[in-house]
């Protein structure tokens, strides 16, 4: 495990792999809840994290609306089941907790779900920003909701729609993910 930070426009962001190369955390600046040290592993000056860079400056240049990244994230059966629905929502739409919960056959566990969103160790690669309260309000980012509201009004500029787009059914995935 060994991590690096890189600056951003969107402030500093601590990129996370694992000895096999995997990403495995990105985390942004007063994230919450900040990682622990010790899934860090040692500091690099950006030894290995090439790739991961370029896709990240891609994605907030307004050039890259999905990454083709080796990723291993930590957590729970269920915790990986509602990020693998989250990594479906599309580049400039928006998704609700409900949505979701219903997504993955679970059309109760709206709260469960959002406990789990907001452990995404994976933050702009799984793209928890795009999940918004069942009335299109802004809710909780581990990064803040400026961030939040930065990241969609990027999305906005450069997706397919003028208008914020809610995804009300979360599509299974068409090929296996990582």
């Amino acid at each position: 495990m060994r991590h690096t930070v890189v600056d951003s426009v969107i402030g500093p962001l601590t990129l996370v792999l694992d000895d096999g190369g995997a990403l495995t955390g990105v985390f942004m600046g007063g994230h919450r809840p900040a990682p622990r040290p010790e899934r860090l592993g040692p500091r690099v000056d950006g030894e290995g994290f090439e790739t991961v860079v370029a896709q990240l400056e891609e994605y907030l240049d307004g050039r890259r609306h999905t990454f083709d990244l080796v990723t291993r994230a930590s957590g729970t059966p269920f915790q990986h089941e509602v990020w693998a629905a989250l990594a479906r929502v599309p580049y400039g739409a928006t998704t609700t907790y409900g949505a979701l919960a219903r997504s993955i056959g679970r059309p109760s566990a709206a709260r469960p779900v959002g406990a789990a969103v907001g452990r995404n160790p994976l933050s702009l690669i799984v793209p928890c920003h795009r999940v918004v309260g069942a009335d299109g309000t802004l809710t909780g980012y581990a990064g803040g909701l400026e961030r939040k509201t930065y990241l969609l009004a990027l999305e906005r500029r450069q997706g397919l729609s003028p208008a914020p787009v809610t995804v009300d059914r979360v599509q299974p995935p068409l090929t296996p993910s990582r």
